[in-house]
């Protein structure tokens, strides 16, 4: 943990205005409406400048903390305080260790010791840029501090993009399982800058897909067979496709969360294959596969599930699993009997099991899944065990 104090500079607020942006088609916009806690989605090229506007608009406060990690920093984080500082806000950098092992109660407890010592107070805010962990990680920690400040969103891959940094969900993982500490509080704006995926490693791109594609199969038909068609194109990211594909899952994310804010119901869809995901990560310690690697596994041992138990078509899952595996992510998983039953306690431990009952979400086709199935747990040792694909 490290941080670094950016000076304030007098300047006029300066950045390209809304309306131009639209008329460039440089930016696209999604609205989450949810009363009092609504805010905007905006979705472009090389709009992190325009971090410190949007924010001064908000009325967040001058005080600010941007909370980053080792990898994203020192790509960022200076373009993102200037533009801070010339909207007149005073920002200050804490930068975690990158990775998943930095969503932790010890890293939260940090973060908010950082806060104390640069006296952020009620009227203040904090800025979470970089990819899922940071925003979790920040967002947990705005959540808690001072009983709640404002927080940004300025997500810096693909999963966060389309996913986490949407919806208010925030935590830190327990040695126990994934997100198991946490909260639900909104941001007051998401960021999305297509431009700086540009940087992202291929290895976490491809990742982010596991999330893009997730939404082809419980909500949107047409979205995965875009993807079928345009994946290539996505793989390449190309501009206009990746700004759309964003803007969609954008879309499906806040029309989701509008109607659940706190999951008691539809928005359990958006865990298709998380369980058994987050399971896979919590045993992998975290660290061996990413996020959309670990769901990846999962959605497809979801789509045989599926199969089984939801009258999904065989063809409709072979479909799904043939997707992913030409986003270059993994289908399966290698475990010994031994590991498996690891998998099914750590499955046990997820925030979905009621009265101690595994419960999945399951297709009953692309684009149209349903919460709440109960599995025999030998059924979920059956398809873990498959190899009907190579294995990773």
């Amino acid at each position: 943990m490290c941080y670094t104090h950016f000076p304030q500079y007098s300047s006029q607020l300066c950045f390209e205005t809304r309306d131009r942006l639209l008329t460039l088609n440089l930016m696209r916009t999604v609205h989450v409406s949810l009363g009092s806690r609504s805010y905007p989605i905006f979705i472009g090229g090389k709009i992190l400048a325009d971090l410190g506007g949007h924010c001064a608009q908000l009325q967040l406060g001058r005080r600010c903390v941007i909370i980053s990690d080792e990898n994203v920093a020192p790509l960022y984080a200076s373009k993102a305080a200037a533009s801070l500082r010339k909207a007149g806000c005073e920002p200050l950098l804490v930068t975690v260790p990158a990775g998943e092992t930095s969503k932790n109660v010890k890293m939260f407890q940090t973060c908010c010791d950082r806060l104390a010592s640069h006296r952020l107070e009620r009227a203040s805010f904090i800025i979470a840029l970089g990819g899922g962990v940071v925003g979790d990680l920040a967002g947990f920690v705005a959540a808690a501090y001072l009983r709640g400040i404002a927080f940004v969103q300025a997500p810096t891959t693909l999963l966060a993009q389309v996913d986490s940094s949407v919806g208010g969900k925030v935590g830190v993982n327990l040695v126990a399982g994934k997100n198991l500490v946490g909260a639900f509080h909104q941001p007051r704006l998401v960021l999305c800058d297509l431009a700086v995926l540009r940087t992202l490693p291929p290895r976490e791109f491809r990742s982010g897909l596991a999330e893009v594609i997730k939404y082809g199969i419980i909500y949107d038909a047409a979205l995965f067979a875009r993807l079928e068609r345009d994946l290539p194109k996505l793989l390449r990211r190309d501009s206009d496709v990746l700004a759309e594909v964003v803007a969609r899952c954008c879309e499906i994310k806040a029309e989701v969360v509008r109607q659940d804010e706190t999951e008691t119901g539809v928005r359990a869809i958006l865990n298709f294959g998380h369980t058994i995901g987050h399971a896979i990560e919590a045993i992998s310690g975290y660290g061996k596969y990413l996020h959309g690697e670990a769901i990846s596994i999962g959605q497809v041992a979801a789509a045989k599930l599926s199969v089984r138990a939801a009258g999904l078509p065989v063809k409709e899952a072979e479909r799904i699993e043939k997707l992913f595996v030409r986003a270059g992510l993994p289908a399966v998983i290698k475990l010994s009997a031994r590991r498996q039953t690891a998998l099914i306690e750590a499955m046990r431990l997820d925030k979905k099991v009621s009265a101690g009952q595994i419960r999945f979400v399951l297709a009953r086709r692309i684009g149209q899944v349903e919460p709440g199935h109960k599995i025999a747990t030998e059924w979920i040792g059956e398809v873990i065990a498959r190899r009907e694909t190579v294995a990773v």
